[in-house]
């Protein structure tokens, strides 16, 4: 039995020490020059090996989502425990997640120049990073579920997560771009709209609000919903493939 958890955590070793490495790598030589067999060599182990641990360069980085994700939400969780208004918890998910991006500032601006292509499975919307997006959403739903003060319409609910993910991806982005000390620009950004946010919310609840906010959920919908080209799309995909393929025996 020791010798299998000396096996498993010399495994988590390996496997923490490519990932570092290709963090590494993906900043001094950018994404697309750093090759799985340089990050393997420099790491000091078998090319097989770092195939085993991260099947591509891709899953590298989700590792890398996933190791941040992991990172703040070990801040998060203290936050959550103490605070109980929505501002405070909200605010104070907000401080950690600056908090602990910040040692990757440099390498977030050279993963963007590819995460921005709306078709790299690097994309923080793409298919392949929706395990992140989920982890992410659920540490927000709990800044909301877990808020004493809270009197949100049933309605909203149960988009707010969504709508507070989407949030702080804009302030992640305008961390990117931000070369002010210490990110001192983005923390004052941060700290201003998490206010607004926690005003906004609160003034959801009156009744001059509803019809906006109801036209507000029905436009996330129909933007959620595939557009009449996509579906026609996909039913011309359907049709070429059958004609390709013959009918079925």
């Amino acid at each position: 039995m020791a010798e299998a958890a000396g096996k498993t955590a010399k495994g988590e070793q390996t496997r923490a020490l490519i990932l570092e490495t290709a963090v590494q790598m993906f900043m001094e030589r950018g994404y697309e020059e750093t090759t799985m067999r340089a990050i393997a060599e420099r790491a000091g182990v078998a090319l097989g090996s770092a195939y085993y641990y991260f099947r591509s360069k891709e899953q590298l980085i989700q590792g890398f989502y996933a190791r941040t994700h992991q990172e703040h939400l070990a801040e998060a969780e203290v936050v959550l425990r103490r605070e109980r208004t929505l501002r405070d918890r909200l605010h104070g998910v907000m401080a950690a997640k600056l908090r602990t991006v910040e040692p990757y500032h440099r390498f977030s601006g050279v993963l963007f120049r590819t995460a921005a292509d709306p078709e790299s499975p690097l994309n923080p919307f793409s298919q392949e990073s929706l395990p992140a997006r989920q982890e992410a959403t659920a540490v927000f739903a709990e800044v909301v579920r877990g808020a004493e003060d809270r009197k949100i319409p049933r309605d909203l609910e149960t988009d707010l997560p969504d709508l507070l993910w989407t949030y702080h991806m804009g302030i992640i982005l305008f961390w990117i771009h931000d070369r002010s000390p210490g990110r001192a620009r983005t923390w004052r950004l941060m700290e201003r709209t998490v206010d607004l946010v926690a005003r906004l919310i609160a003034l959801s609840t009156l009744p001059l609000m509803g019809p906006i906010r109801k036209a507000v959920l029905n436009l996330l919908a129909d933007l959620r919903a595939p557009a009449p080209e996509e579906v026609a799309a996909g039913a011309v995909t359907e049709v070429e493939t059958a004609e390709e393929t013959g009918p079925p025996a």
